[in-house]
C-alpha cells in the first residue's frame, strides 16, 4: 500500500545493516523518511539519498521526542549488538531505550505501526528443528543481547496489551548482506588466516537471513492489519548448511576452502575455561570461542515460518546462493576503497 502524504516513517538506527536497507527501500516506495542516528557524522549517505537526519540516542530519552514527533510507522532496528559485556549495559539500551521511545511515540498521538525488530536470538540455546512461534522463549538467555531483546520483546507486547500498541514483533535470524561490518568480515579474516574450524557437525543448518529478504517482511508487516500483537520468525527460507554457508564465503572471498571440525563437547569445555578465565580477568572483549559462538556455529538452528508465509504473505525473494556472493563482494568492494 503506498503512503498517504501525512505518513512519516522513522527508523532508528538508521545507519547499521538492517536500518539503512529499510531507509533505502522507503524512499523507493515514496516514503518520507526520517532516520534517527546518534551523530550525523558517518550518516551523510542517508540524507544525500532523500532521507531527514534527526539525532536520536536510545540512552538520552530527552532526544527522542522530537525524533518520534509526527512519525506514523516506527521501525525499530536500534539495539545494543554483541555476545559479551554487562547485562545492564544491553539493557540500558535495548529495554529502557526502547521504553522511552515507546513513551514518546504514546505522547505524540501519530503512531499507526510499529515494527520491533527482535531476534530468533531469543529461543532457548539447542538445537532446533523446525521450531516456530508456540516455543516459549529463554528466560535467561547466554547473554545480554539474547536476554534483553526477550525483555524488548515482552515489553512491547505488554504495551500491545495494556495500551493498544499497534506494533508487530519480527524475529529474524542471522543478518547478513552489504553494509555487514562484523560477524562476515571477521569470518573472512579467520579463513584467510586458516583459523577457521566447525564446531560440530558442519551439516547442522543456519538460520541465515539476507537483509533484503528481511526488510521484505517489514513492509509487509507495516501494511498487513491481522499482524498487529503478533510474533514471526523471519529467515531465508532456505536454510543453508554450516558447510555451505562457509565455503559460500570462503569461495567467494578467495580463501581456502577449511575442512578443520572441533567435536561439540570440546568446544563447550573450551568456551567455558575460556568465558570462566575472561570474566576473572575483566576482559572487555569476549574470547574467540564462547557459548554465543557455540550457539552460532555450532547449534542445528531449523525455525519455522509458516507464520509469516501465511499471515504476511511472505515469500523470501532472494536465495542465499546469490545473496552471500554480494555480501562479500561489498566488503572486498569496500576494503579494496579503504585501502
Amino acid at each position: 500500500m503506498p503512503p498517504a502524504p501525512s505518513d512519516c516513517l522513522l527508523v532508528t538506527g538508521a545507519t547499521g545493516l538492517v536500518g539503512s536497507h529499510v531507509v533505502e527501500r522507503a524512499l523507493r516506495d515514496h516514503w518520507r523518511v526520517r532516520a534517527m542516528v546518534r551523530s550525523p557524522h558517518g550518516a551523510e549517505f542517508l540524507r544525500a539519498r532523500g532521507a531527514e537526519l534527526v539525532e536520536g540516542d536510545l540512552g538520552r530519552p530527552d532526544s527522542l521526542t522530537a525524533a518520534v514527533a509526527g512519525a506514523t510507522v516506527i521501525v525499530h532496528c536500534a539495539a545494543k549488538v554483541g555476545d559479551w559485556g554487562p547485562l545492564e549495559a544491553y539493557r540500558q539500551v535495548n529495554v529502557r531505550g526502547l521504553e522511552a521511545l515507546l513513551a514518546a511515540a504514546a505522547q505524540s498521538g501519530t503512531l499507526r505501526r510499529l515494527i520491533h525488530i527482535s531476534s530468533l536470538g531469543v529461543y532457548p540455546a539447542r538445537h532446533h528443528y523446525g521450531t516456530d512461534e508456540a516455543e516459549p522463549t529463554s528466560e535467561t538467555g547466554i547473554d545480554g543481547y539474547t536476554r534483553t531483546k526477550r525483555e524488548a520483546e515482552e515489553l512491547v507486547l505488554e504495551h500491545v496489551a495494556r495500551h493498544g500498541l499497534p506494533a508487530v514483533v519480527l524475529r529474524p535470524g542471522f543478518i547478513y548482506g552489504p553494509r555487514d561490518r562484523t560477524i562476515v568480515p571477521q569470518l573472512i579474516q579467520r579463513l584467510r588466516n586458516g583459523q577457521f574450524a566447525y564446531l560440530g557437525p558442519p551439516d547442522t543448518v543456519m538460520n541465515n537471513t539476507y537483509v533484503g529478504n528481511l526488510v521484505d517482511a517489514i513492509f509487509l508487516a507495516i501494511d498487513a492489519p491481522q499482524a498487529v500483537g503478533r510474533v514471526y520468525n523471519i529467515t531465508d527460507g532456505r536454510l543453508v548448511s554450516k558447510r555451505e554457508f562457509i565455503e559460500t564465503i570462503a569461495r567467494a572471498a578467495g580463501c581456502p576452502v577449511p575442512a578443520r571440525v572441533v567435536p561439540l563437547p570440546v568446544a563447550r569445555a573450551l568456551a567455558k575455561l575460556l568465558e570462566a578465565v575472561y570474566r576473572l580477568l575483566r576482559r572487555s572483549e569476549g574470547p574467540l570461542l564462547s557459548n554465543a559462538r557455540i550457539k552460532f556455529l555450532g547449534l542445528n538452528l531449523d525455525f519455522c515460518i509458516d507464520r509469516a508465509r501465511q499471515e504476511l504473505h511472505y515469500a523470501p525473494a532472494i536465495d542465499f546462493s546469490e545473496a552471500m556472493p554480494q555480501t562479500v563482494a561489498w566488503f572486498r568492494q569496500e576494503r579494496s576503497a579503504d585501502a
